[in-house]
């Protein structure tokens, strides 16, 4: 999620707003196919409680995940730096992002694992939107990613990021929000049990630890980000990893890795629904 600048040409922002999609009815370049049908078999609990298979608390929600920057913010530094308003201040419209030592890009990463989520959230029976339909264009600006989930009334949101840490700093962490009064207080509750349920899946099914530079048990609550700030929904970001530490950028830039984290990061969507 670290910021680097480069490159400069004129472009209009209206095209990075137009680049909202649903995953649920359209379709996108990894996310194509109709859904599939979640399971339909129930399991007992010892107190001798029936819980839903998994995959069917996702029946029916609507979550929106929102993949950090875009591939030509780069190029365009006045339409992402613009500011804009985020409640408790004004931030840049979008940031750049970060990249691996070799030049794998954050936006590339956050644009591969967003998709491939979003196909697994679609299998189990949840309408899925993703704030930009490809990953050569500007933008959305923040606001426009919090304000694609507040439209359609999502059960939950997630950005997807990765930082840019000196190279001895490892560990994912999830960015949860503080509350910004008249904004985001009603959802930061449902927000922390979000964060908390991606985080838990998250470790369990990557293996990377804990971040070892920011926050509290992979927790770190912020009130400086646009897209929770103006969230209206139950809205986190995840710190996938750290880009420039070694071991972690050599995981991320593995389509096979990515798959697990998608993977992971699916499981705790079930896990937040189903509890």
């Amino acid at each position: 999620m670290r910021i680097h600048r480069r490159g400069s040409t004129a472009a209009a922002l209206a095209l990075c707003l137009g680049a909202l999609t649903a995953c649920g009815g359209g379709s996108t370049p990894q996310g194509q196919g109709s859904s599939v049908p979640p399971p339909t078999s129930e399991s007992t609990t010892p107190s001798g409680a029936q819980k839903p298979a998994e995959g069917a608390a996702l029946r029916g929600r609507t979550i929106v995940i929102d993949p950090g920057h875009n591939g030509a913010n780069g190029e365009h530094p006045s339409e992402i730096n613009k500011q804009v308003k985020i409640g408790n201040g004004s931030k840049a419209c979008d940031t750049t992002g970060t990249a691996t030592n070799a030049g794998y890009n954050e936006h590339a990463f956050t644009w591969d694992v967003s998709n491939r989520l979003a196909k697994l959230l679609k299998a189990k029976g949840a309408k899925v939107y993703l704030t930009r339909k490809n990953d050569t264009s500007v933008g959305p600006c923040i606001t426009e990613r919090a304000g694609l989930g507040n439209r359609v009334k999502a059960d939950a949101a997630l950005s997807v990021h990765a930082d840019g840490a000196p190279a001895s700093a490892h560990g994912f962490h999830i960015i949860e929000p503080i509350a910004v009064k008249g904004f985001n207080a009603e959802m930061v509750p449902d927000a922390h049990r979000l964060g908390v349920a991606l985080r838990d899946a998250y470790r369990a099914g990557t293996g990377i630890p804990y971040s070892n530079y920011r926050g509290k048990k992979a927790l770190d609550p912020r009130d400086d980000l646009g897209g929770l700030n103006l969230s209206k929904v139950p809205k986190v970001f995840i710190e996938c990893g750290n880009m420039r530490n070694p071991s972690e950028a050599a995981k991320m830039s593995n389509a096979s890795f990515r798959q697990r984290i998608a993977d992971s990061l699916a499981s705790g969507f079930d896990a937040y629904f189903a509890s």
